[in-house]
């Protein structure tokens, strides 16, 4: 995956030689990029001026191009400014630019910005207005192909995911949820082509489309959104640093089994509508377990993480995990702290 190592880099930096640009470097760039990395990132783009920062790499990479950008004309911390305060940027935005070589964030169509403060264990996210989002992204799915199986299956689960926060929510919307439902169908049949043949380019081009209609606020229109499942996934990724969509595949099946009897009709529809299920001589009950029983063999099919365990949690961790998840209210049901702990507990 790395981009020295396939010629993406090379070819970039041929292409904004050719074309007179100064290029300045900022490499090193982790999955889950730090506070301490974004300070870093800040302290290059003030010294070389930059006019434009462009990512090349996947979407934390995006992410981090994006606390950047507001960050380098603002003289407050922006870890405390933009992850702690919440604040909207109030200064010059040096605008951003991506070439992707790895789908699943659709950080590249979106204003989303998710930051790691190693000192405190904490993963936060910031989605900033259209001010802050790309200019311009390139998506090439062949930029995609080096990667490894692991980086591209969690990537898949990442994108079906945020289709899924969208989807299970309030209130309903049947064109926003008619979309929901093909791009979900459309990750699960070309996912089960990429895991036997990581290098068709019409399946790896089809996921690549889909990371970014599943992020770009299509969706989500007339939808309240939950977004529990990030709350509880970037817990455990603050306290583990594993990779973000297994986290979240991890936390998904306890999540979704606890919720599911309060919006048991739109699990019955996902059923139904996604996995084909048969809903005859069924409760809407049994057909929406039929679904998740579904989802949960279409994981082990794709080889995502199953629990935290294995991603580095243990019995020990979680109530301080818990303690880092933050409570939304956009799903069928409002959490307490006590039914995020026991969520957790059944993802070990």
């Amino acid at each position: 995956g790395s981009i020295k190592k396939n010629g993406i880099y090379d070819e970039v930096i041929k292409i904004l030689k050719q074309n007179g640009k100064n290029v300045a470097e900022d490499s090193g760039v982790m999955p889950n990029p730090t506070a301490e990395k974004l300070r870093e990132g800040v302290r290059i783009a003030k010294e070389h001026n930059a006019d434009l920062l462009l990512s090349v790499g996947g979407g934390s990479c995006c992410d981090y191009a994006k606390a950047v950008s507001v960050s380098v004309n603002c003289d407050e911390d922006p870890w405390e400014k933009y992850f702690i305060r919440f604040d909207e940027p109030d200064c010059q935005i040096v605008p951003v630019g991506c070439v992707l070589t790895m789908a699943g964030t659709g950080s590249e169509m979106n204003g989303g910005s998710v930051i790691t403060n190693t000192e405190t264990k904490q993963k936060i996210g910031h989605v900033f207005g259209e001010e802050v989002m790309p200019k311009f992204s390139i998506l090439n799915p062949k930029f995609t192909m080096s990667l490894p199986k692991y980086q591209m299956v969690a990537g898949i689960y990442d994108i079906f995911n945020h289709i899924c926060e969208q989807y299970f929510s309030g209130e309903d919307d049947n064109v926003s949820d008619d979309i929901a439902e093909a791009l979900m169908k459309s990750v699960v049949r070309n996912s089960l082509v990429a895991v036997k043949d990581p290098e068709d380019y019409e399946a790896r081009s089809n996921i690549m489309w889909a990371a970014t209609w599943a992020l770009n606020t299509l969706i989500s229109r007339g939808k309240t959104t939950d977004w529990m499942v990030h709350m509880l996934g970037q817990a455990v990724g603050g306290f583990t640093n594993a990779t973000h969509g297994m986290t979240l595949a991890a936390v998904s099946l306890p999540y979704y089994r606890h919720i599911m009897p309060y919006g048991v009709k739109k699990f019955r529809q996902f059923a139904v509508n996604v996995w084909g299920v048969d809903p005859a001589d069924k409760t809407d009950t049994e057909v929406a377990n039929e679904g998740l029983y579904a989802l949960e063999n279409w994981m082990k099919q794709i080889g995502v993480s199953l629990n935290i365990t294995e991603l580095g949690a243990d019995k020990d961790m979680i109530k301080d995990i818990a303690r880092e998840v933050e409570i939304l209210s956009g799903g069928y049901k409002t959490l307490s702290k006590a039914e995020i702990e026991q969520i957790l507990l059944e993802s070990l």
